[in-house]
Formats: structure tokens, sequence, C-alpha cells
């Protein structure tokens, strides 16, 4: 086994609540003499974890977890409070947008003042630059002072940057949410094949989608403390059932609020949420079936509409829909003002859900309610067995499959 190149062991990191800043030796002899009491809070306590190198550790949890912070203290920008951090390697950060990029210096001359930083020889960062300036996309600002730069440009100059410049340990924070699609896949790729090559990354992310794609084992922290360690889909699955757990149990039920309604000659109103024994709920498990009831306020001036749901997952990946017209040949008339649409039985896999429903009359009249009312499905079990079945965790549907025994005949030649 290789040793670890990260190691922390009982780190905790405590701050002062309130204002900081320097004391002349009066107020410190009169603070000391009053004995006035100070209020901390830690931001960290008896965090204990190792990495190993080549290992992508995701690191998640509520904001406010400790999640930055414990980055922050492998940076180096900040000390522990108590406890020993050990590191072996050179780490390059990328923890808050904009750091370590000066904005009065142009992005050519960033790179340099980072790669110089870094320790690399200016051999080394000239065989690095085309590389760094095509991955971040700004060719034609390069010469640009970076204060001029938008948020999004500023990220993907720093982390180019970063990943490009061989550390021995890449730290990445959520600020990769700021990136546009595109770019995020092209530094989920690249924070892979830094592992690949044989270097370590520790990635924090409120993305569970990023998480369980590009990381073997993670890290849940909450309250400053580890709550759970393992491979990345056990984390992951107890953090997604643990949160499900505290959903709001009145959200079963939800009234529209008429001002946020753009179209109002006819829209949902109201909708309201039932297991298939008519009991009110927001969680059921699998193939069980989701029963909604819609209210329906305003004229339609004589058109019949038809209804539509769209259903996502928790990380804005579209699951599937349904329509009364399209999928039934059902248009309601203007005097139905309240309807039922049963959807399931559910083959979803465990986490949360949300539902936008859209109403369409053959007028023309548009009704949209984004994420309206969501859903969860806790304990996806379908099949009888003792061992857990991490492969549900791969997508959103469990698929109709079976398996048979084969018998084998002989064929004499």
């Amino acid at each position: 086994m290789s040793e670890p190149v990260i190691k922390l062991e009982k780190v905790g990191k405590r701050y002062r609540i309130g204002k900081e800043r320097c004391h002349s030796l009066r107020e410190d002899l009169t603070h000391l003499f009053q004995k006035k009491k100070r209020e901390y809070i830690w931001a960290l306590k008896d965090i204990s974890f190792d990495v190993k190198q080549g290992e992508i550790l995701g690191i998640i949890g509520r904001n406010g977890g400790g999640k930055t912070t414990t980055l922050k203290l492998l940076a180096g920008i900040t000390l522990p409070t108590e406890g020993k951090i050990s590191i072996k390697g050179r780490v390059a950060s990328l923890i808050e947008i904009g750091a370590g990029i000066h904005p009065e210096l142009t992005g050519r001359e960033n790179i340099s003042l980072y790669g110089s930083i870094m320790g690399l020889k200016k051999r080394e960062l000239n065989k690095k630059f085309d590389e760094i300036v095509d991955f971040a996309g700004i060719e034609k600002f390069l010469d640009t002072p970076v204060k001029y730069y938008s948020s999004g440009m500023q990220m993907r100059l720093g982390f180019s940057v970063a990943a490009h410049i061989q550390p021995d340990i890449l730290l990445v924070d959520e600020v990769l949410a700021v990136g546009d699609i595109a770019f995020q896949k092209k530094c989920l790729g690249k924070m892979d094949g830094v592992a690949r090559s044989g270097r370590t990354v520790l990635f924090v992310s409120h993305n569970m989608g990023a998480i369980h794609s590009l990381c073997g084992r993670g890290i849940w922290l909450d309250n400053g403390k580890i709550v759970k360690k393992g491979t990345a889909n056990e984390v992951i699955r107890y953090y997604e059932e643990s949160q499900i757990g505290h959903l709001d149990k009145s959200s079963y039920v939800v009234e529209r609020n008429p001002e946020d309604v753009k179209n109002k000659s006819f829209y949902i109103s109201r909708a309201e949420m039932l297991n298939a024994k008519g009991e009110h709920t927001t969680t059921f498990r699998y193939n069980e079936k989701v029963v909604l009831i819609l209210d329906f306020a305003g004229e339609t001036f004589g058109d019949d509409y038809n209804v539509i749901f769209h259903i996502y997952n928790e990380i804005g990946h579209f699951v599937c829909s349904g329509a009364s017209a399209e999928f039934h040949g059902k248009y309601f008339n203007k005097k139905v003002k309240k309807i039922k649409i049963e959807i399931g039985p559910l083959i979803l896999t465990s986490g949360k859900y949300r539902i936008v429903l859209i109403v369409r009359t053959r007028g023309g009249l548009d009704d949209t309610w984004d994420s309206a009312i969501g859903f969860a499905i806790i304990k996806c079990q379908p099949f009888e067995t003792s061992w857990e079945m991490p492969v549900l965790r791969d997508g959103d549907f469990v698929i109709n499959h079976s398996f048979s025994e084969v018998e084998q005949v002989l064929l004499n030649k």
C-alpha cells in the first residue's frame, strides 16, 4: 500500500465570532484583567482522514459544513488551531474566484506570475503556455488586465493555470459552478486526467452527479465534523437519504402566488401531492405511485387545455415527462378546474426530484410553473436481497430485466 500524500490527524479550526482587529497593549491588558469572555466557533473539529497518491476525494455537505475551510488549511491559506496536517508534494488550489490572480496584471502576466510562485522554470512555463491559454479560452483577452474579466473568465484562467502546472495535489472548490456547462465538462475531464497521471485531487462540490462520476472516495462534512467516510457512492447515498428526512412535511400542498403568474387568463393555482392510499406525502418508495391534484384559476375564453409535467432529478437533469393530450388524447374543458394526475408506478432510484407543470390551451395561452412541487424516493431496493446493490445509483431508472439459467446442450458433430 502506498503512503498517503495528505494526512489530517484530529485537526480543528476555531474562529472568533465578531470583528477581528488589531489591539493595543492597553486593550489586551484590559481584556486580561476584566476577563472579558470572547465567543468562538469551531469551523472544524476533530477531523482525521488521509488521501493516497492518485486518488480523487470528493467532499460534500451543506453550506457552512467546513468544506472550504478544509481546503484552505491544506492550501496553507490558514493554519489549524489544533491537530496535525502532513502534505507531501506541491499543492495548487482553486478555492475562490480570482485567488492567486492579480487584477491589475494581464492574463499573460498572471500566468507567468502564478507559474513562478509554483516554482516552474521559464522554460517549463513556455512549454505549457499555449496549452493553458487554449484551455482557458482567453486568447483574445490575453493582454487585457484581469480586472476587466468576468468572474467566469477569471475562474477559467485560474483553473487552467492550476491544472496545467503539474501539481502533485490539486484542490478545487465549488467555484466550477460559475463556468458554463461545456467548460465544467472540460474541468472534470482535466481533473480525471490529473489523477490518472498519478497526482491527487480533492474536489468540493454540491453537484452529486460530478462527485459520483469523478470521485472514488467521499467525505460528508456537517457542522465542522465528519459524518460519513467511504466510497463516493456510499457517502452520496447516505447524505441524500439523510437530507430527504429533512423535507418540509407541509410541502405536499403548494399554493401559488398570483403575482408570480405571467398569464393570469388561465393558470395552475394549487398543487397537492398524495400516495395511492390518498395520504399526503412527499416521500415514496420504489414502485409506488405519485398522485397530483391540480387546481386552476382564470378563464380560457372557450379554449380546451392540455396539461404537461416534466420531472427533473436533483442535479437538474431531465428524467421524463407526460401530457394529457399527447399520451391520452385528453383535452380538458374550461369548466374543469380540478384534475388528478397519477404518475407511476415509479421505477426511479433514490434521490430528490422536482416537477415542472405546464398548461397549454388550443388558443396558445400557456402557463409554466417551474419547480412546482417536489418528491423523494427513499430506500430504492426493488429486489429481495440481503446485500447492497450500488449499481442502482448509476442512473435515474431501474430498468425491467430478468435472469435465467440456460441449459447447455452438447451438439454432436
